[in-house]
């Protein structure tokens, strides 16, 4: 009963980051035909629960394969990559009709309201190296206006991998290039490819648990004749999709049970991560820094949300500041401060400049704190506030402490101070700092 408690309580702590923002899932044929699908769609009923708006793209060439095998015609293309030639092409439009149609069902046996709408518009690949890829398309657009008014009104979009151009013709599109299309097009925060493969797995057979999408192109380029077909399209589109703003990128064995969420509600995740990297712009402060540090931190001194440090005690501290650039100029700022004898470390000082604000920098600051705490082997990360206490609590999932939390020297200088700020302490997963710092899934 604890155990799905703190599961439980490890969900609640994304729901604020991910409510009314748009995932987008995408299913290969063959997980829709998997024992697991029924739990899959029973996840996917928990996220609209919880106001997340889901677009779900599938696949069907698992489908394509058998149908063309039924219907004695020798498959030009299976994945909408190669050649389609008309009769291949009436075996796809078949197969994704019927894939289409066993998850509205499922989708509508969970309550859920969906619909397929004609969303993709495509065009012909055309001549390649002198070959004619005939009925193979690819991505023209995206009719957003119509796929958001669909997801205003709680209805869920189940797109397939095919489209059609001004004049009525159909074309056979690769489904994973029209969910890196749609989360694109749609500002998704999170592309989710369920395979029946599981993640991108290193040569020794274990999963590659994150990669940013500089790590992730690199390690495609290294290990291109080592990984499946499937892995190097789901890879390569993870790449592109990072490359063109898609936050982050999951790849996951669609078989296994709970595995949609136990990737995109935990840092730990069951399969790999891509992600674009979000603190790019923090960086240790330096020297150099010393005057904007003081400056921000006197905004925050004036409106008493911080305690008051002289110009002295910030270069005398210069070393455990970080610092968030925008054009090269710190305009937030946050200190992490370590008390190894108690295994605990504390974040301060977190202030953005007020033409910045309600961006999310803050967070990002306080995230990118965590994550260092966490590779360090620290146990427990705390904070003092007078006037953000919501804000920690709510955001970044502090807990109300007390001073008794505190590691003796600085409870000393927090009687002295007399500001009676909150204590708020985060208690980090054990696991999670043995594997060092993570990327918030």
């Amino acid at each position: 009963m604890r155990e799905r408690l703190t599961q439980f309580r490890e969900i609640l702590r994304y729901v604020p980051r991910f409510r009314d923002r748009v995932f987008v899932i995408a299913l290969d044929g063959a997980v829709v035909e998997d024992e697991n699908f029924p739990n899959l769609l029973l996840d996917i009923a928990l996220l609209r629960s919880l106001s997340i708006r889901v677009v779900m793209v599938h696949g069907a060439a698992h489908q394509i394969k058998r149908y063309a095998e039924r219907m004695h015609v020798p498959p030009s293309d299976t994945d909408g990559t190669g050649i389609t030639d008309r009769d291949t092409l009436q075996v796809a439009i078949t197969a994704a009709n019927r894939v289409t149609h066993e998850i509205l069902e499922g989708l509508l046996a969970n309550d859920l309201r969906a619909t397929c709408p004609n969303a993709v518009v495509a065009h012909p690949k055309g001549i390649l190296g002198g070959v004619d890829h005939q009925f193979t398309g690819r991505v023209e657009r995206i009719d957003v206006v119509f796929l958001q008014t669909l997801l205003e009104h709680d209805i869920i979009p189940v797109i397939p991998p095919l489209g059609c151009d001004g004049a009525g013709n159909s074309y056979r599109l690769n489904s994973d290039a029209v969910a890196v299309e749609v989360a694109k097009s749609l500002r998704a925060i999170k592309l989710v490819f369920l395979t029946t493969e599981g993640g991108i797995r290193n040569t020794a057979g274990a999963v590659v648990r994150q990669l940013t999408v500089e790590e992730a192109d690199a390690y495609l380029k290294r290990n291109k004749a080592d990984l499946s077909p499937n892995a190097l399209t789901k890879l390569g589109h993870a790449v592109r999709a990072g490359k063109e703003g898609v936050e982050r990128v999951h790849v996951i064995d669609g078989r296994e049970q709970e595995g949609l969420l136990g990737e995109v509600f935990s840092n730990e995740g069951i399969g790999t991560l891509v992600y674009a990297n979000e603190y790019q712009s923090i960086r240790p402060a330096r020297k150099s820094d010393v005057r904007a540090v003081f400056n921000l931190i006197q905004q925050g001194v004036k409106s008493e949300e911080l305690a008051k440090r002289t110009r002295a005690d910030i270069e005398k501290q210069i070393a455990d500041f970080y610092v968030f650039e925008v054009d090269r100029n710190p305009v937030a700022c946050a200190a992490l401060i370590r008390y190894p004898e108690e295994n605990k470390a504390e974040i301060a000082s977190v202030y953005v400049d007020d033409r910045y604000a309600n961006q999310g920098i803050g967070l990002k600051l306080i995230h990118y704190a965590e994550n260092l705490t966490r590779a360090e082997g620290f146990g427990t990360l705390f904070c003092l506030s007078t006037q953000a206490i919501n804000y920690f609590v709510q955001k970044a999932g502090f807990a109300l402490g007390t001073p008794d939390d505190l590691p003796p020297t600085r409870r000393d200088r927090y009687e002295q101070q007399g500001r009676k700020s909150q204590v708020l302490v985060k208690v980090l997963n054990e696991e999670s700092s043995r594997r060092g710092a993570e990327p918030q899934r």
